[in-house]
């Protein structure tokens, strides 16, 4: 199978290059193709000439897109769609990495994925609004939501609190947002499964459990067995530029569908910690 990754050199398309065994994989970041430039785009699918096009490239600073609204939807919509119409051009498979931002938090039991959009940020509308333009251009492309990523040698919330916890000997982080961390390395591996077993639709891929940020901090500081003090406070105390969602599990049902289970976020947090601290 010949694979193309658009945005190849992010957290998780890093991670899709070493997993991804077996395949002929071609990874491409934005000197490559700027996925907001048709033309690029267009010219990059004709030379790698995929099977499947996997779209991890993404603008994912959730309170920058809130100050940069034209350069959100520029990459996040726009570019979307131009990856999609060169997909649909070239008879390619399309994976687009979307987001639990595209719902409102206000439910109080798992996300499914055909529960309505109704995104608060700017990041969120741009990722919602990509998936219904793809769905338009491609109706057997494959969304994958998924939520909290983290992994080795990118910016994450793990490595956030890690390098606080090094110089303050108390961390405050907000208890009333919940969802489900997302290891990159394992989201890496579900999107290979999928694509190997054709998958098409929206798909929730993440860590089974969930957990607020105050409960993923403190395992995150046991688990490094540092001093450091962890403190519950609210979103209010601790107010950010984009809203977030209070809730956003997302339900495993259309995962496991395809036969994918992924393990607890606690198990992956140790083997990112195991892979951080080495």
């Amino acid at each position: 199978m010949k694979v193309t990754i658009f945005g190849a050199s992010g957290l998780l398309g890093k991670e899709l290059l070493r997993e991804w065994t077996g395949d002929h994989v071609v990874g491409l970041n934005s000197r490559d193709a700027d996925i907001r430039d048709a033309s690029q785009v267009r010219d990059a699918v004709e030379r790698t000439s995929p099977e499947w096009i996997i779209l991890a490239a993404a603008y994912t600073d959730v309170d920058g897109c809130e100050s940069h609204r034209d350069l959100a939807f520029a990459v996040n919509r726009d570019g979307a769609a131009n990856v999609a119409q060169a997909a649909k051009r070239a008879g390619a498979r399309l994976l687009f990495l979307s987001s639990d931002y595209v719902f409102d938090g206000t439910k109080n039991s798992p996300y499914e994925t055909g529960d309505p959009r109704n995104p608060q940020s700017v990041y969120g509308r741009s990722k919602a609004e990509a998936e219904i333009r793809l769905l338009e251009i491609m109706p057997e492309c494959c969304i994958a939501r998924t939520s909290w990523l983290f992994g080795v040698g990118g910016k994450c919330f793990p490595d956030t609190i890690l390098r606080l916890a090094a110089t303050r000997p108390t961390l405050d982080v907000v208890n009333d947002q919940r969802g489900c961390p997302t290891y990159a390395v394992d989201l890496a591996r579900a999107i290979v499964e999928l694509c190997r077993r054709n998958a098409s639709g929206i798909v929730h891929v993440t860590n089974s459990e969930d957990c607020t940020w105050f409960d993923f901090a403190r395992q995150i500081i046991r688990g490094a067995k540092l001093a450091t003090e962890v403190r519950p406070s609210t979103s209010q105390q601790m107010a950010r530029p984009a809203p977030r969602p209070a809730y956003s599990v997302l339900s495993p049902a259309s995962l496991h569908h395809y036969g994918v289970v992924m393990l607890p976020w606690q198990d992956a947090l140790q083997r990112y910690l195991r892979q951080r601290l080495s």
